[in-house]
C-alpha cells in the first residue's frame, strides 16, 4: 500500500491527524503532481489553509498535469479567495484538459464578477441542472442582460419537485426582478412557513404586495416580523453570558435584531415613497473532491 492509499484511508476512518502526516510524507518522498494536489486540497477542505493549499495547487499546475484535478481545485481556490482574472485563467485551462460542471459554474462566478454577462450567463447554462442554482444564476444574468422572454420562459419551467431545486424564494426573486408580481407571491407565499424572515426577502415579498394592492397582508406581514424580531431580542437578553456567549456578543446581536426590526417598522412607509428594497444576488462556488486515489469516489491515482 502506497502512503498515499494509507493517508486516503485515514482519512475515510477520520483519523484526519494521521492523513494530514501521511499527506505531507507523501509530498516529502515526492514533490509530484499527485501529492500536490492531495496535501492542497486537505489544507482546503480539512485545515481551512487557502494560501498554503493555492501555493501547492499552483505548483502542481505548474508541472502541466494531464489531469484535470490540479487546475480545478487551483481555479476553485482562486475563485474563493476573489482572484477572478486568475480563476478565470486556470478554471479554462481546466475546462480545456477535461470539461466538468464544476469548472463550468465556476469559471462563470469569475466571469460574471468581471463584469463579461455574456459569458457568465452561458458557462452557467453549461454547468446548470433543470431547477437548480447555476440555473438560477443563468437567469439572472439573462434580466441583467435584458433578455427577459427568454428569462422568464426559463422561470416558468423551474420545478418544486427537482432534486437540487434552488428555493422557493429565490425563484420569487426572479419574478420580482421582471416585475411578474403575481408569480412572484405565489412562490413568496409557498416560502412564508418553511424559510427563516430575514428584512433581505421578506421587505421584497413586502414589496409586491404592494405593487398588487394588497395593502392589508403587506401590513399583517410587517407587523408578524416586528413581534417576532422583538421576541427574538426578548430571547437574547434573557440569555445567560459565559466565554462562548460574552455580553459583547450578545449586545452585538441584539443591536442587529433591532436594526432588523425597525426595517419592519418602516419599511410600508418607505415604499410609498419609492423605495425599491434591492435584490442581493449571490454567486455558488461549486466543489468536489479532487483526491488522486479516492476510494471513495473510485479517482483512480495520478499517472503522468
Amino acid at each position: 500500500m502506497t502512503t498515499n492509499q494509507k493517508a486516503i484511508e485515514c482519512l475515510e476512518n477520520n483519523d484526519y491527524d494521521a492523513a494530514l502526516t501521511l499527506f505531507q510524507k507523501a509530498l516529502n518522498d515526492s514533490r509530484d503532481v499527485q501529492s500536490l494536489t492531495n496535501l492542497a486540497w486537505i489544507y482546503y477542505h480539512e485545515e481551512d489553509e487557502v494560501e498554503k493549499a493555492i501555493h501547492l495547487a499552483q505548483e502542481a499546475v505548474a508541472l502541466k498535469p494531464i489531469s484535470h484535478f490540479p487546475y480545478s481545485l487551483l481555479g476553485e481556490l482562486l475563485v474563493q479567495t476573489e482572484r477572478w482574472e486568475e480563476a478565470a485563467l486556470v478554471l479554462s485551462d481546466s475546462i480545456a484538459v477535461e470539461p466538468s460542471k464544476e469548472a463550468y459554474n465556476n469559471l462563470a462566478i469569475a466571469k460574471y464578477h468581471l463584469g463579461e454577462l455574456e459569458r457568465a450567463s452561458a458557462l452557467f447554462l453549461k454547468s446548470a441542472g433543470p431547477s437548480d442554482y447555476a440555473l438560477y444564476s443563468h437567469v439572472h444574468c439573462l434580466i441583467q442582460l435584458g433578455h427577459t422572454f427568454e428569462a422568464k420562459h426559463k422561470l416558468d419551467a423551474f420545478l418544486e419537485s427537482d432534486e437540487d431545486f434552488v428555493g422557493e424564494v429565490h425563484v420569487a426573486e426572479l419574478y420580482l426582478e421582471l416585475a411578474c408580481f403575481t408569480e412572484s407571491l405565489h412562490w413568496f407565499k409557498k416560502s412564508w412557513n418553511t424559510y427563516d424572515k430575514s428584512p433581505d426577502w421578506v421587505s421584497r415579498y413586502i414589496y409586491a404586495l404592494v405593487q398588487t394592492n394588497a395593502m392589508e397582508r403587506a401590513d399583517e406581514i410587517a407587523q408578524e416580523c416586528i413581534r417576532l424580531k422583538q421576541d427574538d431580542i426578548e430571547e437574547a437578553l434573557a440569555e445567560e453570558c459565559d466565554e462562548d456567549w460574552t455580553e459583547s456578543d450578545q449586545a452585538a446581536y441584539v443591536i442587529r435584531l433591532q436594526n432588523e426590526k425597525q426595517e419592519y417598522e418602516h419599511i410600508l412607509e418607505q415604499i410609498a415613497s419609492g423605495f425599491v428594497p434591492p435584490f442581493k444576488f449571490k454567486t455558488s462556488l461549486s466543489s468536489k473532491c479532487y483526491l488522486f486515489g479516492c476510494s471513495r469516489h473510485e479517482h483512480p491515482e495520478y499517472k503522468g
